[in-house]
């Protein structure tokens, strides 16, 4: 099955258009030239910009145990990693006859004499290959050159190829440290729309909760077997959801004879802890902040046996806007379980490199920690959150401190005392209330209460190229309170983001969208009361048909009909903190943006074509009827009674842009096609919106230019919570 990139459908393998909303599955646009290029393609074939997708991939071989001692990784490196590269002539190049490298791991050691040199034993193995196929083919030296310098595959069905010189997978194989036991590749997946094996046995899996009851402690040995998934994978699997934000998504993930393969989201670009710690304008409280989530992380890893994964220094990274990430997992030598005189060490090491200055109340932690005077999580983060709140309080000048200030009169105060109160009865409870089934779903799930970091937000309409007037109306009103607590900012916000396209003819659409978007600011400053949640769905129904009925009513006075009756779309977004609710009417449309799940359209136009569509007619088919644009709904042409919008509810769990828009921005998948280049930089803290929004609406008048064009943006940053306790 392919998976829709814009409204995440399955369509069998296949379709060219996605069946729900249109959306090409063959092919994008490139980011750079923005020409049509393949989904599996690697680079643009017009300018030569790279546009794949890449994973990062964690193999191990089938004689490898995941939870094998340091000193048996050693000996096994260097006689037991050994790399086959199976020329398979019978497989080739689709189109070009050319034969495929195939990437295989031996499955049997041969009885040979003792082998001293791992990597004399690979080129031995590659030789020994290509002279069996000599034998069988005659091949000249140019062909054996070409063979060489075949793709190869992590998988049977060549989907996921190697990025990586063959030069450095045959360096690992000669024996690395035992750190670096499992192979790390770049692969780029050839085929990234289609559903992945790891997604087809998660959903295989009929109840995953039951696999909690009494197993707790052995959570990862249960999952296994019952859910068929391989023991690189399990870990992810139980900490992606609640640490979304640090532990990287598991792509796919599979177990055969050739060896053990987990494929992830791609982060060895990010920027590493260590290089961002020592900056002169890092303030204290971030360092707090990172520190508060590996403790917090910390003990979730020794339940997976993961706890490795903080004391590798190469792992801890920071994307752009200085969120904390794993690259990946490590396993934990089987002989021996993390304690937090490790985790104590690995800080120290990195104010150590850094050269940043600690100062008393934090010296005293750490040195708490490395003699094990800290024996819990829970009185680590405590000791965490009272430095915090000293640092918010006192101003301290690093150059007036040594090591040796220790005034104990800093530890606690009565809140902290309350803090410990509360760090004693988390400790009490048992390991279950880790995991737990949330009510959405079967799959365990941990909270993870996010709270509103920044809200900002543009709006911008523009005439087109071809309209004599303006039939679009926008409108943003907003209400912001920052607060401070104790490990940072954060914030309070509400908004009513709203955007219509006017329709009816010359000065009854601009009046129908305007009416639309006034009569709703109107609405809910009367009826969503500051301080309180998003309005209820009834409340919001409301108000939409409040505005319906202020249009149709003027067009009853002033006795228009057919298609002199002016009415208008919408789409509307109300914010409050975290929480979102959408509403739309007609074609305009809202679209998301998400670092992790790209673009998505977010409503369903209410358009003939797309009714069609919903009925099963295919995209081609349905578009190419003469009213297929032709809208099912709007506001103001027919009274309330008729009249169905769509309201959902959705919760931001990651940094998202809302984009709201007329079909003068939409037509012609701009969007779809071009959000790489548009859409995905405006994520950043750096970007600015408003310059953003002009060049969008530039590039959206070069390329459609026959409709006006209104964008209206939300973009809201979040974060875990450290006012709840996660653990």
């Amino acid at each position: 099955m392919l998976v829709c990139p814009n409204c995440q459908s399955e369509n069998p393998n296949t379709n060219n258009f996605c069946q729900k909303c249109g959306t090409s599955l063959r092919y994008k646009n490139c980011h750079n030239c923005h020409k049509e290029v393949k989904w599996s393609d690697e680079n643009c074939p017009h300018c030569g910009t790279f546009t794949g997708t890449v994973r990062w991939a964690i193999i191990s071989q089938p004689s490898t145990e995941v939870s094998s001692t340091k000193e048996e990784n050693v000996a096994q490196s260097s006689v037991t990693e050994e790399i086959d590269l199976k020329v398979v002539p019978e497989n080739s190049v689709a189109g070009t006859g050319r034969p495929i490298t195939v990437l295989k791991v031996d499955e049997e050691e041969e009885e040979t004499d003792e082998v001293d040199d791992s990597s004399d034993l690979v080129t031995t193995k590659v030789e020994d290959e290509i002279q069996a196929v000599e034998e069988k083919v005659e091949i000249s030296p140019t062909e054996e050159r070409e063979i060489n310098q075949q793709p190869v595959y992590l998988d049977s069905q060549q989907r996921y190829r190697v990025l990586n010189k063959i030069e450095e997978v045959k360096a690992w194989f000669a024996g690395q440290p035992a750190l670096d036991k499992f192979l790390q590749l770049k692969v780029l997946d050839e085929n990234p729309l289609e559903k992945s094996l790891l997604d087809v046995v998660l959903e295989q899996n009929a109840d995953p909760s039951e696999l909690l009851e009494g197993h707790e402690s052995q959570l990862a040995s249960e999952l296994l077997p019952k859910m068929g998934l391989n023991e690189l994978a399990v870990p992810y699997i139980l900490l992606q959801n609640s640490f979304v934000h640090i532990v990287p998504e598991v792509h796919d993930a599979w177990q055969d004879e050739q060896g053990t393969v987990v494929l992830l989201e791609d982060r060895s670009e990010w920027e590493l802890v260590a290089s961002v710690w020592g900056r002169e304008d890092l303030p204290i409280l971030q360092i707090l902040f990172w520190l508060d989530e590996m403790a917090c992380l910390w003990k979730a890893l020794l339940e997976v046996g993961c706890g490795e994964s903080l004391l590798v220094e190469k792992n801890l990274r920071v994307d752009e806007d200085q969120n904390l990430g794993l690259q990946q997992l490590y396993f934990d030598a089987r002989d021996r379980q993390g304690n937090l005189q490790d985790l104590g060490k690995m800080w120290q090491k990195l104010f150590h490199q850094s050269g940043k200055t600690q100062y008393g109340p934090l010296v005293t932690v750490l040195k708490q920690l490395s003699e094990g005077e800290l024996s819990t999580v829970e009185e680590l983060r405590t000791k965490i959150a009272a430095i915090a709140r000293q640092e918010q309080e006192v101003d301290f000048e690093p150059d007036e401190v040594t090591d040796e200030l220790e005034d104990p009169e800093w530890v606690l105060d009565e809140e902290d005392l309350e803090l410990e109160n509360l760090a004693e009865q988390d400790e009490q409870m048992d390991s279950e209330h880790l995991f737990y089934n949330s009510p959405d779903n079967d799959t365990p799930t941990v909270v993870l209460p996010m709270q509103l970091l920044s809200l900002d937000d543009a709006g911008c309409t523009d005439i087109g190229r071809q309209r004599q007037h303006n039939e679009d109306y926008f409108g943003i009103t907003t209400q912001l309170k920052k607060h401070e607590n104790v490990l940072g900012k954060s914030m309070e916000a509400r908004g009513l983001y709203i955007v219509c396209d006017g329709m009816g003819g010359h000065a009854a659409g601009e009046v129908a969208s305007a009416m639309a978007v006034e009569t709703l600011q109107r609405y809910f400053e009367a009826n969503w009361v500051e301080g309180k949640d998003l309005p209820e769905r009834e409340v919001i129904l409301q108000g939409i048909l409040a505005a319906n009925q202020a249009i149709y009513d003027v067009n009853q006075q002033n006795a228009r009909s057919g298609s002199g009756r002016m009415g208008t779309t919408l789409v509307m977004a109300l914010i409050k903190d975290t929480n979102v609710a959408i509403a739309h009417v007609g074609d305009s449309r809202i679209y998301t943006y998400t670092r992790k799940r790209g673009l998505e359209q977010i409503t369903i136009d209410h358009e003939v074509g797309q009714r069609e569509i919903e009925r099963g007619v295919e995209p081609e088919i349905a578009y190419s009827r003469p009213d297929a644009y032709q809208l099912t709904q709007a506001l103001g042409p027919r009274d309330s009674n008729v009249l169905k919008p769509d309201i959902t509810f959705t919760e931001v769990n990651e940094d998202t842009l809302f984009i709201l828009c007329s079909d003068g921005l939409s037509d012609n998948q701009l969007l779809e096609n071009n959000w790489e280049s548009y859409i995905a930089p405006l994520i950043s803290s750096k970007a600015n919106l408003e310059q953003g929004l002009l060049k969008l609406i530039e590039f959206a008048n070069h390329h459609n230019g026959h409709d006006n064009i209104t964008v209206a943006i939300a973009k809201l940053k979040v974060r875990p919570n450290l006012e709840h306790q996660r653990l």
